[in-house]
C-alpha cells in the first residue's frame, strides 16, 4: 500500500503538463500566449479586440449572446479610457475566443504557411509508395448494414419466384378478396377456388400472366375487365450463397433473394490485399455466368455486372494480377491492379490524372528487375525514365475539348502525352511535382515595397518586373537609386556577392490620379519617368529598395482630461516632451488635479509611468519632463476632494480629504476596523495610480497619508476552519487507550 501511493504521488505532477497538452488538441489559447495575455498593454489589447474588425455594439452583442458581460471590453473600447487596466483576466480572454480571436501575442493563431508549391520532401512522405494503400479496400471496410439489400417492397418484374416467398394476391371489383401465399419447396402456391400453380423460377412478369389465364378461368369478371387483381411479395426468401477465395471472411451467407455479387462480398468484408478486384467470378451450377471488374463500380458507379445472385451461387475471388503503385503528384495515389494490356497511361487515368502541381516533362517507373535478368551486386531495381511530350490536340473528348454542356472537360492527363509503356507486376509509378521556389532559379526584393520576397526568375525578366511582382513601392521609397547584389564570377578571393548601385526613377510608383500625377507623401525628388534604363535581373539576384532619410509618418499620442483642448496630437519632433504636449491642448483647467495625473507608455508595454506633472510643468525641459514615444497618452483627472475608505472596515465611505490628516484618521470615519481587518496590510492607491502600504521600522509602525482621491484599501484576513473539538477529543482518547495498552503489555 505504501509503494503504491508513492507511485501515485509521483504521477501527480504530470497532471498539468497531460491538461496543457490536450488543451493545445481541443484548439486552445497557447499556454505561452495566454500568460502574455495577462500581461499585455491596454494598447496591445486594443490592438487584439480590433482584430476582430467589430464595432463596439457588436462586440457588446457578441460577448452577451456567448454568456459573458456585454460590458466586458468597455474600458478598452472608449478612446478616453486611458485608465484601462495592464493585462487581461481570465474571462476577458474567454471573451477574446467568443469575438473570433485567436490568443497569440500577435493576435493570430498559429498555422503553418505554405509558399504556394507542395515541397518534394512533403510530397515524397505524403505519396510515399510503402504508404501506399491498395485501391478500392476501404470501400469494404465499414462495419455496416446499409449494404444490405432490402427485404421488403417492390421488385423488378425480372425478379424470379422461388421457395420461401411469400406474396399477397389482391381481388377487387366484382369479387373482393385478398389472399396470401406462399411458395412451397416444390415450387408451388394454392390459390383459392383456382388450384395450384407452379411458379418456381417464373419472373413476375410471366408469374402475372400465368394469373391472368388461370383467374380468367374462375372469375368471369377477369376476362370481362369488371375484376382487376394485384400481387405484389411481402417477403422474400433468403438465398444460401457461397462467398470464397481471397475474401476477408469466406464462407456461407444467407442473402436476400435480391442481393447480388456486391452485396456478397460487403458480407464478406470484401477482397483482401492479395484477392483481385477486376476479375470477381460468379459461378452457377459449376458454370461462370457473370465476370466483375470492381474499377468499373469504384471509378464510374457502373454496377452493370453486378447480377443478382440464387440459391447455390459461388462468388469466387481470385489472387490479384498485375498490380502497380502510382505515387506523387496525383489525384489519388495508391496501388491499382491492372489487366492485361493496360499501360502507364490508363494507370495515371485509373489515379484521377496529374494534378496541377505535378512536373509535366518526366515520370519515374521503379522496377524489380525480373529473376533471369538480375545479376549479382546491387539490389535488383531499375528506374526507367519515361520523358512526357505535351501534346494539346490530344483530348479524350474529341477536339475541341468541351464536355456536353458547352463548359470545359477536365483533363486528367493535363495535355500530356504518355508514350505506350507497357507496366510489370511490383512497378511504382512516381509522378514528380514541380520544382519549388527554394530549389529553382530565383529572385528576391526586400526593403519599401508591398511585397518584399522570392519570386521564380525567367529570360529577361528586368527589375521592373520584379517590382511589378512585389506590387510596388510603399510611402516613404527612395526612388533614385536602388542596391543590386549579385553572386560573384570570381570566389577565389572569398567574395560573397557583387554589390552594385542601379537607377531608378518615378515611373515606378504606382499610386497615381487620373492626370498622372503621383499621390503619396512628400520627400525627396525623383528622376522624371523614362530617364533610369531597364535593369536585367541574373538568377539568384537581391535587390534592397531604400527608405528616403529620416523618413516617418505621424507619431501620434493621447492627452486627455481636464485640459483646454483634450484629443489625439501628432508628435512635431522626436524630442517633443511632455510639458510640449500640455502646452499644445491648450493648458490645465482650474478644475484639473495634477497631482492626480496618470502617464502610460504602450511602447515595449511599459505600462504607467510615475511622473510628477507638477515639476514637470513648473521645470520644462527638466529630466523628468520625459521625451514622448508613440502610443503615449496622458490622462489628467477632475480634483476629487475625497478619500474613499474600503475594506474590512465598519463602514466603507468616502470621506472629505484634510490636509494634516493621517491614515487612522480616514479609517476612524469609516467606523475603524473591522473584526478580520488585517491592519499589517492596508494600503493607499493615490490618484496618480501609484500605492503604499503600512510597514514597520523595529518598534516603529509607518503608515502612508492619503491624498486627495485616494482610495484606502483594508484587506481581510483569512478565514481559518473552525476547530473540530469532538474530532480533536476522540483522537486524545485513541493516544491515550493506546499508551495505557503499552504501558499494561510491559507491566506483565
Amino acid at each position: 500500500m505504501r509503494r503504491a501511493a508513492l507511485t501515485t504521488l509521483r504521477l501527480v505532477p504530470a497532471a498539468p503538463l497531460v491538461l496543457m497538452l490536450c488543451g493545445r488538441l481541443l484548439g486552445q489559447i497557447p499556454p505561452a500566449a495566454q500568460i502574455g495575455l495577462q500581461r499585455a498593454s491596454p494598447d496591445e489589447i486594443r490592438q487584439h479586440i480590433a482584430v476582430a474588425g467589430l464595432t463596439p455594439d457588436q462586440i457588446r452583442r457578441r460577448l452577451q449572446a456567448a454568456g459573458l458581460p456585454a460590458s466586458l471590453f468597455d474600458q478598452f473600447l472608449e478612446p478616453s479610457a486611458v485608465e484601462a487596466q495592464l493585462g487581461l483576466t481570465e474571462q476577458q480572454i474567454r471573451g477574446l475566443r467568443a469575438l473570433g480571436v485567436a490568443g497569440t501575442p500577435d493576435g493570430l493563431e498559429p498555422f503553418p504557411l505554405d509558399a504556394g508549391l507542395v515541397s518534394g520532401a512533403q510530397a515524397a512522405q505524403k505519396a510515399a509508395p510503402d504508404q501506399l494503400e491498395v485501391f478500392g479496400l476501404n470501400l469494404f471496410r465499414g462495419r455496416s448494414t446499409l449494404f444490405q439489400p432490402v427485404l421488403s417492397g417492390p421488385v423488378p418484374a425480372t425478379y424470379r419466384l422461388g421457395p420461401g416467398d411469400e406474396l399477397v394476391l389482391v381481388l377487387t371489383g366484382d369479387v373482393e378478396l385478398v389472399h396470401e401465399l406462399q411458395v412451397t419447396r416444390e415450387g408451388f402456391i394454392l390459390v383459392p377456388q383456382v388450384g395450384q400453380l407452379f411458379v418456381n423460377h417464373l419472373t413476375m412478369e410471366q408469374f402475372n400472366q400465368l394469373l391472368q389465364r388461370r383467374l380468367g378461368r374462375s372469375y368471369s369478371g377477369i376476362r370481362s375487365g369488371t375484376t382487376r387483381f394485384d400481387v405484389s411479395i411481402t417477403r422474400l426468401r433468403t438465398n444460401q450463397v457461397f462467398v470464397i477465395g481471397e475474401v476477408v471472411k469466406p464462407g456461407a451467407y444467407q442473402l436476400a433473394s435480391v442481393a447480388t455479387a456486391l452485396n456478397a462480398l460487403y458480407a464478406a468484408g470484401g477482397p483482401t490485399e492479395r484477392g483481385s478486384l477486376r476479375e470477381v467470378l460468379v459461378r452457377r451450377r459449376g458454370q461462370a455466368v457473370e465476370t466483375l471488374d470492381l474499377y468499373d463500380y469504384l471509378l464510374r458507379g457502373d454496377s452493370e455486372h453486378d447480377i443478382v445472385l440464387e440459391q447455390g451461387d459461388v462468388v469466387f475471388v481470385p489472387l490479384r494480377g498485375i498490380q502497380s503503385s502510382v505515387s506523387g503528384a496525383v489525384m489519388r495515389p495508391a496501388i491499382y491492379e491492372l489487366t492485361p494490356g493496360e499501360s502507364l497511361e490508363d494507370v495515371l487515368r485509373v489515379s484521377g490524372g496529374l494534378r496541377a502541381e505535378a512536373d509535366l516533362k518526366r515520370i519515374a517507373v521503379h522496377r524489380i528487375v525480373p529473376g533471369p535478368e538480375r545479376a549479382p551486386g546491387p539490389a535488383p531495381r531499375v528506374v526507367v525514365d519515361v520523358a512526357l511530350k505535351l501534346d494539346w490536340s490530344d483530348r479524350t473528348d474529341g477536339s475541341d475539348g468541351k464536355d456536353g454542356n458547352g463548359g470545359r472537360e477536365r483533363d486528367p492527363l493535363r495535355g500530356v502525352a504518355v508514350p505506350p509503356v507497357a507496366l510489370m507486376d511490383g512497378d511504382s509509378v512516381v509522378v514528380d511535382w514541380v520544382t519549388t521556389p527554394a530549389r529553382s532559379l530565383t529572385v528576391s526584393i526586400v526593403g519599401m515595397v508591398q511585397k518584399p520576397g522570392t519570386y521564380p526568375w525567367h529570360e529577361g525578366m528586368t527589375l521592373r518586373d520584379l517590382v511589378a511582382l512585389a506590387r510596388g513601392p510603399v510611402v516613404g521609397v527612395d526612388l533614385r537609386e536602388a542596391e543590386l547584389a549579385r553572386l560573384p564570377a570570381d570566389r577565389s578571393g572569398g567574395q560573397l556577392a557583387q554589390a552594385m548601385r542601379v537607377p531608378l526613377d518615378s515611373s515606378y510608383l504606382y499610386e497615381r490620379d487620373l492626370a498622372g500625377e503621383y499621390q503619396g507623401a512628400a520627400g525627396v525628388g525623383f528622376p522624371p519617368a523614362g530617364t533610369a534604363p531597364e535593369v536585367r535581373l541574373e538568377p539568384y539576384d537581391q535587390v534592397t529598395i531604400f527608405r528616403q532619410p529620416e523618413f516617418e509618418l505621424q507619431r501620434a499620442v493621447q492627452i486627455t482630461g481636464e485640459l483646454a483642448y483634450p484629443g489625439t496630437f501628432a508628435l512635431t519632433r522626436k524630442d517633443e516632451r511632455l510639458s510640449d504636449l500640455v502646452r499644445r491642448a491648450g493648458g490645465l483647467l482650474a478644475t484639473a488635479h495634477v497631482r492626480g495625473a496618470r502617464f502610460f507608455r504602450a511602447q515595449d508595454g511599459a505600462g504607467r509611468v510615475d511622473i510628477e506633472l507638477e515639476r514637470v510643468l513648473e521645470r520644462p525641459g527638466d529630466r523628468t519632463d520625459v521625451i514622448l514615444q508613440p502610443g503615449d497618452s496622458l490622462h489628467v483627472p477632475e480634483y476629487n476632494p475625497t478619500v474613499r475608505v474600503e475594506g474590512a472596515v465598519n463602514t466603507p465611505v468616502s470621506v472629505l480629504f484634510q490636509e494634516e490628516a493621517g491614515l487612522d484618521y480616514y479609517v476612524k470615519n469609516a467606523g475603524g476596523y473591522g473584526r478580520n481587518a488585517d491592519k499589517g496590510r492596508v494600503s493607499v492607491r493615490y490618484a496618480n495610480g501609484a500605492g503604499a502600504t503600512v510597514g514597520r521600522f523595529l518598534m516603529f509602525r509607518t503608515a502612508p497619508k492619503p491624498g486627495p482621491g485616494s482610495v484606502v484599501t483594508v484587506p481581510a484576513k483569512p478565514e481559518r476552519e473552525p476547530l473540530d473539538v469532538t474530532a480533536l477529543l476522540g483522537n486524545l482518547a485513541q493516544i491515550i487507550a493506546g499508551t495505557v495498552a503499552i504501558v499494561v503489555l510491559a507491566t506483565r
